[in-house]
């Protein structure tokens, strides 16, 4: 909660305060009486008198306000200000204003006494929203903690359970049809005098080989083994040569010799990246040409993947990069770069789109990632 400085909080707790501030404000009033009642008349000393009531009244309190009332009327009548009457009240009519003048001092006294009460529930009432606001924010910071606990999890499971079904694939699945290629082709050379029948099994043949093709292309999108064996460099060149051939855009890999291995978080989370990047340019962007940079220093790893496309429509730009509503794969990208550490930036325009990924060489904790994204 703000602190707040200002009198009424300062003498709340403080009788002394408040007697002394009610006193101040009282002769404050008397002197500038004897300045202002001989060139203005007798009814400065009066406002003036009220003016130092009502404020006893709004931040002193009823114990002060009473003081100064008593103290105010014994000046006016007693104390010979200039202009104003002593205690000579000869008439009825001196006897009825200084009760007047009493009720009016005493109608003040209750009037600031109950301002200032009110002022006060209301400051209690706001220490309490307060105190309110900040445990539910509090309950919200650590509800987006666990959440972004839970979405590292996920992806770390989603890269294992990958990771698994690439290994099935490749030792279970892609052994059997080597077995059956191995067969068909022994069976073929048996049959190759049986014209038509000796057809059919060349074609069974060929399909079981497209199939063998197939199987290990998959086994190698979900996770290649180059990734775990020979590092990020590697994994990522074998990928955009297959993909050159298959799309026919022209990918240009700009890696140096000196890369090295990283963290296998690092490495998975950058090539899914590349992955995602590729596919993109491929399906919306209509480039012909793609570029791929990587780049190490000692504090960071850097990514960046450009293309020569039809860009990004500047409403869908500004929601991917303002609201942070992208797509699922910028999402997931975005969020694979954030829980290691780092940063993940897009930038449009009709002439191409190009997203830059870098990543800390320490790579911190989930933990820490987690606080730094908040």
């Amino acid at each position: 909660m703000v602190r707040n400085k200002s009198l009424s909080v300062l003498s709340r707790n403080n009788v002394r305060v408040r007697y002394a501030a009610a006193l101040v404000a009282l002769l404050i009033a008397l002197a500038l009486s004897r300045r202002l009642v001989p060139l203005l008349g007798d009814f400065v000393a009066y406002g003036l008198g009220f003016l130092a009531l009502a404020f006893s009244g709004w931040y002193c309190g009823l114990g002060p306000s009473a003081m100064v009332s008593v103290l105010a009327l014994a000046v006016l009548k007693f104390w010979r200000i200039p202009h104003v009457h002593t205690l000579r009240m000869a008439t009825p009519n001196s006897i009825l204003g200084m009760l007047v003048l009493m009720a009016v001092f005493a109608a003040i006294t209750v009037m600031g006494e109950a301002r200032r009460r009110e002022n006060e529930a209301l400051r209690h009432a706001q220490g309490e929203l307060e105190d309110r606001v900040r445990e539910r924010t509090a309950e919200l910071d650590t509800a987006n903690q666990g959440l972004r606990h839970l979405t590292a999890r996920m992806m770390q499971l989603q890269d294992d359970e990958r990771r698994r079904i690439a290994r099935e694939l490749h030792d279970s699945v892609g052994q059997t049809l080597v077995a059956l290629t191995m067969n068909l082709t022994t069976v073929s050379a048996d049959l190759e005098r049986l014209g038509q029948t000796a057809q059919k099994v060349w074609d069974s043949l060929a399909l079981a080989q497209e199939m063998n093709t197939e199987v290990r292309t998959v086994s190698y999108l979900l996770h290649p083994p180059l990734l775990d064996e020979s590092g990020l460099a590697s994994a990522v060149r074998w990928y955009v040569e297959g993909f050159s051939e298959r799309s026919k855009i022209q990918v240009t890999l700009e890696v140096p010799e000196t890369f090295g291995r990283l963290p296998q978080e690092m490495e998975t989370a950058l090539f899914r990246t590349v992955q995602e990047c590729l596919t993109n340019i491929h399906r919306h962007s209509g480039s012909a040409v793609a570029t791929i940079r990587l780049d190490r220093t000692p504090n960071e790893i850097r990514l960046r993947v450009e293309d020569r496309g039809a860009g990004i429509p500047a409403e869908k730009l500004n929601e991917v990069v303002l609201d942070g509503a992208p797509g699922v794969g910028i999402r997931g990208m975005r969020e694979r770069i954030r829980q290691l550490g780092g940063t993940l930036e897009l930038q449009s325009n009709g002439s191409g789109t190009t997203l830059e990924a870098r990543l800390p060489t320490a790579k911190p904790s989930i933990a820490a990632a987690s606080e730094a994204a908040a």
